[in-house]
């Protein structure tokens, strides 16, 4: 029979950990006369549905062992399996042994990212739900595709009855390679997730917990395929974990250029998870405007009066639910995105109005994320862990010095630490300028840092905003003392950065010279 003929399925081997859909399932194979083998809890499921089943062990002679560890794997089910029907050598030998073909195998594996979750699951526990004889199943019917079928997840059950319903029992060339696809991106997922928790094992062990794995692997499901990525002529596809950071409410599917706009304010929101209502408004990445106030409304007015202009078809983020008199305000432009953990009554109502506008829950905050963040380049990728979301207020003073002659006034104090926060998400060179847990101009992106306090000042004088008494951050540190001078001339009466230039004194100096006062926080936050 040529490889990409249909094949008829007259056997099947049922053998799941997850039994959703299978009992239904099962009752199609059979009302096509379609024999069914099954092992252990599945044998007993479909039983009890008044299913006819024959128990492996009736296949192999030999009765499961060792508490289940091991029943399929024998020579009556894999060759039956791995048996090439267009070779006469193969039936020859299935023949001469007593073996008969299974045509389609369904299985899943035992929930071994689960148990690794269990809390206080004992090491010997979590090693019981490393799956063997599954994945050996699975990849067998997988690699012999050319005449066998492969079901590994219940959403896939529907269709492939319904291609065996009208097809007199036959699966498609196509449909066993796409099954075989998923079988065995299912079985290295699976592999994946057990090397990554050895492997996390043996870090903890080594109590070095900065320690990257070599080498990096990494399975992610696709979850949608994007009309296109950064650019129309670019393909896109979002891969994702089985829980998205994010859930849609209202619009269109997001882009690629949405996604990466997305996943920026979410990382910038987290940072004020600890503070009071607080409203980031972000475009291309970079936010052009944050405030937090004592109301969301609040927040937004002095977010949006920042940079009234580049809103426009930006992104909106907020740090609590959405209420109406806030939702009313945003309304009046127009935004491509507006995200919050949560919507007041009423307030969807009035968003979904505009149907070019994306309304989106997110569902995962930054901070719990532990993977990797992985960057691309040519021809590889580069990871890193992960520049963790900062301590709340007071808490990181403990890692700041005070290197000037004037210490900051508490009200200094909380906005330089609201403009590090900022500052942290900007891209890098970077500088914020901000009063009042405000920001008045935000400078992002540029070739000097010279440059970036420029387009701060800029930004800030175009808005008609007064830096008078405001604050500055600097991503990384000031290599002259001019940056210094310069904010300072501007009217920034405290500044905030990382420290570390071999002119740090000079810039000390200037400080005190014009009366600033000024913090090193002894880490940068480059963004690139």
């Amino acid at each position: 029979m040529p490889a990409d003929a249909p094949t008829p399925v007259r056997r099947a081997l049922l053998s799941v950990y997850d039994k959703t859909g299978i009992i239904e399932f099962a009752r199609r194979l059979r009302a096509l006369d379609i024999a069914l083998l099954s092992t252990g809890g599945t044998a007993e499921t479909l039983r009890e549905a008044g299913l006819s089943v024959t128990d492996v062990a009736d296949v192999t002679g030999v009765p499961e062992v060792l508490e289940g560890r091991v029943k399929t794997l024998h020579p009556a089910i894999h060759a039956g399996i791995l048996a090439r029907r267009s070779r006469e050598e193969d039936m020859a030998a299935l023949d001469e042994h007593g073996y008969s073909p299974i045509d389609l195998v369904v299985g899943n594996l035992y929930p071994f990212s689960e148990a690794v979750q269990a809390p206080d699951a004992s090491p010997e526990t979590i090693m019981e739900y490393v799956d063997i004889g599954g994945p050996t199943m699975l990849r067998a019917a997988a690699k012999n595709h050319f005449d066998v079928g492969v079901a590994t997840a219940p959403a896939q059950y529907d269709a492939v009855a319904q291609e065996l319903e009208e097809n007199d029992g036959c699966l498609s060339a196509p449909t066993r390679r796409n099954l075989a696809e998923a079988a065995f991106a299912h079985t290295a997922r699976y592999d994946q997730a057990i090397d990554a928790h050895l492997s996390g094992e043996a870090v903890e062990d080594e109590q070095d917990s900065g320690t990257l794995p070599n080498p990096y692997r990494v399975s992610v499901p696709q979850s949608a395929s994007l009309r296109y990525g950064e650019n129309p002529h670019q393909d896109g596809a979002l891969y994702e974990e089985s829980s998205p950071f994010y859930e849609k409410l209202h619009g269109s599917a997001l882009s690629f250029n949405n996604l990466l706009d997305t996943s920026s304010a979410l990382a910038l929101i987290d940072e004020f998870r600890d503070a009071g209502p607080t409203c980031a408004i972000l475009k291309h990445t970079n936010p052009c405007g944050v405030a937090t106030a004592d109301t969301l409304e609040e927040a937004w007015h002095q977010a949006f009066a920042t940079d009234t202009q580049s809103p426009y078809g930006g992104i909106v983020v907020v740090n609590q639910a959405l209420d109406r008199a806030t939702a009313e305000a945003i309304d009046e432009i127009f935004t491509e995105i507006i995200i919050a953990p949560e919507f007041e009554p009423g307030v969807l109502d009035l968003l979904t109005e505009r149907d070019r506008r994306r309304v989106v829950r997110h569902t995962r905050p930054a901070r719990t994320a532990d993977r990797p963040d992985v960057r691309s380049v040519l021809g590889g990728l580069l990871v890193q862990t992960r520049d963790p979301v900062l301590p709340p207020p007071g808490e990181q003073d403990d890692q700041w010095t005070v290197p000037t002659q004037r210490s900051p006034s508490d009200a200094e104090s909380a906005d330089l630490d609201f403009a590090w926060r900022v500052v942290k998400h900007v891209k890098s060179n970077a500088i914020v300028y901000a009063r009042d847990r405000a920001t008045l101009g935000i400078g992002a992106g540029q070739m000097s840092r010279i440059d970036a306090s420029e387009l701060a000042v800029f930004k800030a004088q175009k808005s008609e905003l007064d830096l008078t008494g405001s604050v500055v951050a600097s991503d990384a540190f000031f290599p002259f003392a001019d940056g210094l001078e310069a904010a300072a001339d501007e009217g920034a009466r405290a500044a905030i950065q990382p420290g570390g230039s071999i002119r740090d004194d000079e810039v000390i100096e200037a400080a005190d010279a014009q009366d600033v006062a000024m913090i090193l926080t002894g880490r940068r936050h480059f963004r690139h």
